[in-house]
């Protein structure tokens, strides 16, 4: 009954019988009533007939209109977004004790682990392992090359894309490159697992691996490496190994024109000072060099 004449036609008993008939068959029935029977207790006057049309739209309104709210999808992301971060942060807060320690070209660094163990990383290298964990379980990540000084106590490893290298209070030097991998033994006793096999090494042994290969070393009397003295020194490695170093102690790159880089170099050279770096490497090899820029060139003496 949306019609407003007709329910002041209804106010004024000027309904026919059909129209009242269809009233009785409507829900606004009750709502009429309701308005006619408190105004019929009111002096005057005895109906309010705008007053009780308005009173019938606002009720008829609330009753029909079904508020409805779209779901914005960009508010739901961005609500999703920020409770994903506050319990990603959550969970780094509380289970991920991961500390880290990263070198960059030319750099070295001292660090002193949660059991006064020392170690110290050679350029662009990277260590890393679980604080929390540390006091069951000493075990570390390396990437790059350190020297480690550890104390004596429960078992200590060393974990790295080539091997394992297990102690339990020692000094010992592992080096991790690409195709590269070499333990040197200072003090104590080094257990060094690779491909499933395990070595035992003593003061002044060494276990190196080359392209896949184990290599046969001499052994050697020195107390520490020669990189914690600023120089690289090198027992029959392979020259791409050498310059691979060079580049790590140098910001520079090394190019090679006609070069065999698999032919092996003993020797040394300084991180001090890059000429005499580069003579020291170039010279007992019968190379030249030249410079173009921060690239390095090596080619063959008197070819150029």
């Amino acid at each position: 009954m949306e019609n407003e004449k007709e329910i002041l036609k209804w106010f004024n008993d000027e309904l026919s019988s059909q129209e009242i008939e269809d009233l009785k068959q409507s829900e606004d029935l009750q709502t009429l009533e309701k308005i006619a029977h408190y105004a019929s207790q009111l002096q005057a006057p005895t109906v309010d007939a705008q007053a009780a049309l308005e009173a019938f739209k606002v009720k008829n309104h609330s009753k029909n209109k079904i508020k409805v709210r779209t779901l914005n999808f960009k508010s739901f992301y961005k609500v999703a977004a920020v409770v994903a971060v506050l319990l990603t942060s959550s969970y780094f807060l509380l289970f991920n004790n991961i500390t880290s320690y990263e070198t960059q070209i030319a750099q070295t660094k001292s660090v002193t682990l949660p059991d006064n163990s020392e170690v110290i990383l050679n350029a662009a290298s990277k260590l890393s392992f679980n604080e929390k964990k540390w006091a069951d379980q000493r075990a570390l990540t390396l990437e790059g090359e350190a020297f480690f000084k550890v104390q004596k106590g429960q078992t200590f490893s060393v974990n790295t894309a080539a091997g394992v290298v297990t102690v339990l209070g020692t000094q010992f030097n592992v080096k991790e490159r690409k195709n590269f991998f070499e333990v040197h033994c200072y003090e104590g006793l080094v257990s060094v697992t690779h491909k499933n096999k395990t070595i035992k090494l003593p003061p002044g042994k060494t276990f190196r691996v080359i392209n896949g290969t184990i290599e046969n070393v001499a052994d050697f009397d020195a107390q520490n490496p020669s990189w914690i003295q600023q120089e690289s020194s090198f027992s029959k490695i392979p020259l791409e190994q050498v310059i691979a170093e060079l580049e790590r102690q140098y910001d520079i790159k090394i190019k090679v024109e006609g070069v065999d880089t698999s032919k092996l170099f003993t020797g040394s050279f300084t991180h001090t000072d890059k000429k005499i770096a580069l003579q020291a490497v170039t010279i007992p090899l019968k190379l030249s060099y030249k410079t173009e820029g921060k690239t390095i060139i090596f080619y063959n003496y008197g070819v150029q």
